[in-house]
């Protein structure tokens, strides 16, 4: 009996029900939107972010030593202890494996370049070079994926280049070089000169401007130093910090065993680069904090930014659906009064429109899921170039929130009828 009232009730007044469900549907969209955007927005900012470079650093774990003496700290194995290049594949073998975008050794010394005034700074690092992982996966290393900001002007040398290098822009303007030059490199007492040709000037807007950067295995063979390497720059996809992670700056002794899971298994940047140092033999790992903490802060405010959109359109589409419902109820007061003449009690009558609403929101969180679906695809593709998952705990969550949006409507409304008398509005007065 109840069902069928339900059903007649919700066939009347069609026009203001359509109102309600397009209501309904433009902030379940939206929602839903917003709720993909939210879940994926971390992963998609943070490849976003890998543009502005690496935010881990491996070093030898004699760079920690340091004396102080005479109040200056001084370190006597800086520059001499080194990286065997043949570990670095281990990086991949960490909990957190598929986080790393890339990495990049470097190996940087000083030559004496014909026709300078002083020292060169010669940086040897890999380019663009496969590698291949047990599980069959290629994966590439170098500085065209953790520095895609680097600009050549030229060409880039290949890894195997054996006297390709790329000149910095500054150093270029200094020793008058250009795409083609050749160039005289020394280290005396190290090798025989080595003659090498530039093939592309290097913009970068930092220090690398004013180096010489070479293929690996040039700079290890100019210094007789094959398979080593000074430093690794890592980048890898993190979590925003929070406190849990905050309190590991000192060391993961700050935490007990069950916080030490927790933050073990969690993409932090500290937690990716205690476990980088697990597998690395005689290094020390450093977050690049700066990198690091922006990139969080970046993610936090957007996700926040998300949040108050949510808020606002759950309050202004309550505020379309009360106004609707009160409209409804004001056209359909003869028929409230007669209800209650009959012997419904005010909590039938409420519950009926009530009903209604949850009918309402229902449709209209369906609806406005599939909208909100192709509404995240094509916000994805105007911000990050790519089309952004759908999550499949939208739905529900989407659904809730609609039929929440339109109980909240209809809460004031409800109200109303409660206050109306059977006598005065079949009477005429209301």
């Amino acid at each position: 009996m109840f069902l069928s009232m339900v059903k007649q009730s919700f066939m009347r007044g069609r026009r203001r029900k359509v109102l309600a469900v397009a209501t309904i549907i433009l902030a379940s969209s939206l929602i839903t939107a917003l709720m993909n955007l939210s879940i994926g927005v971390g992963d998609k900012m943070a490849k976003e972010m890998k543009s502005y470079g690496a935010n881990i650093t491996v070093v030898p774990n004699s760079e920690n030593i340091s004396l102080d003496i005479d109040g200056v700290d001084f370190n006597p194995l800086k520059g001499r202890v080194f990286l065997d290049e043949k570990d670095l594949p281990r990086i991949k073998d960490i909990f957190w494996h598929n986080n790393i975008v890339g990495f990049a050794p470097f190996l940087k010394v000083a030559v004496e370049a014909a026709g300078a005034d002083g020292p060169v700074s010669l940086l040897g690092t890999r380019f663009d070079r496969p590698l291949s992982l047990s599980e069959d996966e290629e994966f590439r290393i170098g500085v065209k994926a953790i520095n895609p900001f680097w600009q050549v002007r030229g060409r880039w040398p290949d890894d195997g280049d054996p006297e390709g290098v790329l000149a910095g822009a500054a150093l270029a303007r200094r020793l008058h070089l250009d795409v083609g030059s050749r160039l005289t490199l020394s280290m005396p007492g190290r090798a025989r000169p080595l003659t090498v040709a530039v093939r592309g000037i290097l913009h970068t807007g930092g220090m690398e401007e004013s180096y010489l950067v070479a293929p690996l295995p040039l700079v290890q063979g100019l210094a007789a130093l094959p398979g080593k390497v000074q430093s690794v720059s890592v980048s890898a996809l993190t979590v925003p910090e929070d406190r849990l992670s905050r309190r590991t700056r000192g060391g993961s002794d700050a935490l007990d065993a069950l916080e030490y899971d927790l933050w073990y298994c969690t993409a932090y940047v500290s937690a990716i680069a205690h476990q980088i140092e697990e597998v690395i033999p005689n290094s020390a790992v450093r977050p690049i904090w700066q990198v690091a903490a922006s990139e969080g802060t970046v993610i936090n405010k957007l996700q926040l930014l998300m949040l108050v959109v949510t808020v606002a359109v759950f309050i202004a589409s309550g505020l379309g659906i009360s106004s609707l419902m009160i409209t409804t109820i004001m056209e359909r007061s003869r028929e409230i009064g007669l209800m209650k003449a009959l012997g419904a009690s005010e909590a039938e009558v409420q519950f009926l429109f009530l009903a209604e609403s949850v009918i309402v929101g229902g449709i209209g969180g369906l609806l406005g899921c599939a909208a909100g679906g192709v509404l995240s695809q094509v916000i994805g593709l105007s911000i990050f170039g790519s089309t952004v998952g759908f999550h499949f705990i939208a739905v529900p969550v989407s659904v809730v929130v609609s039929v929440l949006i339109a109980l909240a409507g209809s809460l004031m409304p409800a109200r109303l009828i409660s206050r109306l008398h059977p006598a005065e509005v079949l009477h005429g007065r209301k």
